[in-house]
């Protein structure tokens, strides 16, 4: 049996480069050889153990790749083929997905909620920081990279982007809005660049540091607030007028910056929450108004399936953003340990890393 190197978790603190067998593909399946893959903070919060997952599973869930092998029924693709999948791999006949909520796929079986719905690359099934993946449900989930984008244009597509851009499309904003996202990491620094394509004319963007946030200003930041000189939340009521926000995203996964998206909505706002949250929240009183301000709060899973992955790449191929900045380091995938042990402790300014096999 062919054999292929692969990022596998083995306890929480470890994550290694070992072997595995190459993945056998189903009649819907195919097996796509990854030429560029990244680590998310997700996977950080499995090599933590915070969020559960399998012995010896194979990490990672943004491929971007070549169709090595096609299933005997998938139709409408070619071996040879340069594809991405998005890291939420929807069936497309679930209940959820004929819900319209793809994300969700997984969720509401006999066996009860799902966790994580339709993320199954990395979660529930082998992911893609290795030399090759199977993508379930391939005619659902397969899009077509075009031509003129390179692998690192798109390697935001299956995740961040997507993640990112569904923070600003939950939140609805329109034209005319102030935003606040908080935290510019790869999630926010994405949301932030959604908030502005969704017709905000002012976003604000919050962080502890100088250089994500010169980046947020590239990204269509207007403002920008460092968290580490002022308090953010008295400085967005300033830059508003005492107003507050039309949208606040919050991009992190932590009680302060939840709790500070709260305070700076303006009556009737909306907090549109990204991050994954490895603890219970609590709201406070004054902040939530009561209950009286007519606050609305919404949560969002990246969304995946093939169609979503033509219309991020369609917004890089338009060149309204570009989010090939957001790569600052690159490693091969044998040296993939070192790359886990960077990102994990966010050294030397990293925001995302690109993984070659």
């Amino acid at each position: 049996m062919a054999k292929m190197k692969a990022a596998i978790f083995v306890e929480p603190g470890r994550i290694v480069l070992d072997k595995k067998p190459v993945p056998e593909i189903g009649p819907l399946d195919a097996l796509v050889r990854i030429t560029t893959t990244t680590i998310c903070g997700t996977d950080v919060h499995i090599l933590k153990g915070e969020y559960p997952v399998a012995k010896g599973l194979t990490i990672g869930h943004e491929p971007v790749g070549i169709i090595e092998k096609l299933g005997s029924a998938v139709e409408g693709y070619r071996e040879g083929q340069r594809v991405i999948a998005g890291a939420i791999t929807p069936s497309g006949h679930s209940h959820a997905c004929l819900c319209g909520m793809h994300s969700q796929d997984g969720a509401g079986t006999p066996h009860g909620w799902k966790a994580m719905g339709g993320w199954r690359f990395g979660n529930t099934i082998d992911g893609c920081q290795a030399e090759y993946v199977r993508v379930p449900d391939a005619m659902v989930n397969l899009a077509p990279v075009p031509d003129g984008l390179s692998d690192e244009q798109v390697l935001m597509c299956p995740d961040i982007m997507s993640t990112g851009f569904s923070g600003a499309e939950s939140g609805r904003i329109r034209i005319g809005d102030m935003v606040a996202v908080f935290a510019q990491g790869p999630i926010g620094l994405c949301a932030t660049a959604g908030a502005k394509l969704s017709g905000a004319t002012k976003v604000i963007g919050v962080d502890f540091l100088s250089d994500r946030l010169a980046v947020a200003s590239r990204m269509g930041a207007d403002h920008v607030v460092d968290a580490s000189r002022v308090d953010p939340v008295e400085e967005i009521m300033r830059i508003t007028g005492g107003r507050g926000v039309d949208v606040a995203i919050e991009a992190l996964g932590r009680q302060e910056t939840f709790e500070a998206c709260l305070r700076v909505l303006r009556p009737g706002g909306t907090l549109s929450s990204l991050g994954v949250y490895s603890g219970d929240l609590t709201i406070p009183l004054g902040a939530f108004a009561a209950g009286l301000g007519d606050h609305k709060i919404i949560t969002s899973l990246c969304p995946g399936g093939k169609e979503r992955m033509r219309r991020l790449m369609a917004v890089i191929e338009s060149g309204r953003v570009d989010l090939k900045p957001m790569v600052t380091h690159r490693f091969r995938l044998d040296e993939i340990e070192a790359a886990y042990d960077l990102f994990a402790h966010q050294r030397d300014g990293v925001l995302k890393v690109a993984i070659t096999p």
